[in-house]
């Protein structure tokens, strides 16, 4: 007797068709539907040259995935990291579409990136970066066409510089073009918080809809970035204990609760290793922690079936994008974890963003207040029609949550006569 087996992929692009898949089946979809949302309807990719400091020319190269624009035109982040690649780029632009979806924003998701280390290179050069790649992708972007923003190692300064590129090309001051700017270029308040914040919100439905307050909560964090951070800093104000913490190179860990104040002033001046070496425990070792909460907030692929079986929290909350492979996936559901897909969990980022677009198109801007105030409402309202589905359809909260994604983006689809 031959025994098949497969082999779980850790290919991104791979994963999130296998999403569509799954989801679709569960809707009853017609292939061809489901044949349209599993590849992105245009990819770019770019080179462009760039001056260095020290006088020499180096080529980059760039890409922008523009996944669906059924429901409104096109929008997701920018990153600048050496491990970019297509594949990468045309699943987080996947990832997009179906965030928006969730929370029902007027978008279809995009995404890109430029393969570089951020690191290596001085403020001047990632200016010529920044701008070299934005007079690349120039034509093919837009208040009304597609709509970049912030991702991983790219930040506000990086937006105010591409959107001034963009108004330079345009010839008009075109604030529409990118989200995530500094405030004084149509920037919007609460933008910062929003990925974190959106994901505590659902972080604490969660723990409600279990009938357990947030002191009884211990959270470890892996990737203590804006999101992983800001997210730690709100869980702790929301009474939580938060145990654990790491960056790329390690993390710390201390049952009776770490000094938050102190790890963060550690990361912004030395190292969080700093916080003492009886507290170090590496990034593999605390996903694995018994907590009530665990939060991948780095990169991709970092819960998988080699480590899903042990996993111990009762919440794990994507707040970073694609942290938990499909194998990986059924592991934790058949442990019972309660898994808040990335595509809900960290979407108050993309839901701020919209706020700042419609602000920058109306030249009209909202108090912080206002702007959290909605993005309760939004993160609270699609967190429970996604528990509700769940239920209804007795699935995890990923497959409940793209099936609302689809379903929205196949109608959408539907009524143009696409398909």
């Amino acid at each position: 007797m031959t025994v098949s087996v497969i082999q779980e992929t850790l290919n991104p692009y791979e994963i999130a068709q296998q999403q569509v898949d799954a989801a679709a089946a569960l809707l009853n979809l017609p292939e061809h539907i489901s044949n349209v949302l599993k590849r992105p309807m245009r990819v770019l990719t770019v080179n462009f040259p760039i001056k260095m400091d020290d006088g020499s020319v180096r080529v980059f190269e760039g890409y922008r995935s523009q996944h669906n624009d059924a429901i409104g035109p096109t929008k997701g982040g920018i990153r600048f990291h050496p491990d970019v690649t297509l594949d990468e780029v045309k699943a987080l632009s996947m990832w997009m579409s179906f965030k928006c979806g969730v929370v029902g924003l007027p978008y279809g998701g995009g995404k890109g990136g430029v393969i570089c280390n951020p690191r290596e290179h001085s403020k001047g050069e990632l200016e010529r970066i920044s701008r070299g790649f934005m007079e690349a992708i120039a034509a093919f972007v837009g208040p009304h066409k597609d709509i970049p923003a912030p991702d991983v190692y790219t930040n506000a300064q990086t937006m105010g510089w591409m959107m001034d590129t963009y108004s330079k090309l345009a010839g008009v001051n075109s604030p529409g073009v990118i989200t995530g700017k500094p405030l004084i270029l149509g920037g919007s308040k609460g933008r910062n918080e929003a990925t974190a914040q959106g994901c505590v919100y659902t972080i604490l439905a969660s723990l409600e809809d279990m009938g357990k307050t947030a002191s009884e909560a211990t959270v470890a964090i892996q990737g203590f970035g804006n999101a992983g951070r800001i997210a730690a800093r709100l869980l702790d104000e929301a009474g939580c204990k938060v145990v654990a913490v790491s960056d790329s190179k390690g993390g710390i860990y201390d049952p009776n609760g770490l000094d938050l104040a102190k790890v963060g002033e550690l990361k912004d001046n030395a190292s969080i290793l700093d916080y003492g070496k009886e507290f170090h425990i590496s990034n593999e070792a605390l996903l694995e922690l018994d907590v009530t909460v665990l939060i991948p907030a780095a990169l991709e692929n970092v819960i998988t079936s080699a480590n899903a079986a042990a996993i111990k929290a009762t919440i794990v909350a994507e707040a970073a994008n694609g942290p938990t492979t499909p194998e990986a996936d059924r592991v934790l559901t058949e442990k019972g974890i309660i898994v808040i897909p990335d595509v809900l969990a960290n979407a108050g980022g993309v839901t701020v963003s919209y706020f700042e677009w419609v602000q920058n198109l109306m030249n009209y801007y909202w108090s912080e207040e206002e702007v959290l105030e909605k993005l309760e409402v939004i993160m609270i309202n699609s967190y429970k029609e996604v528990r509700d589905l769940a239920k209804e359809y007795n699935v995890n909260l990923r497959k409940a949550a793209y099936m609302i994604a689809i379903k929205r983006i196949s109608a959408a689809m539907e009524a143009r006569g696409w398909v």
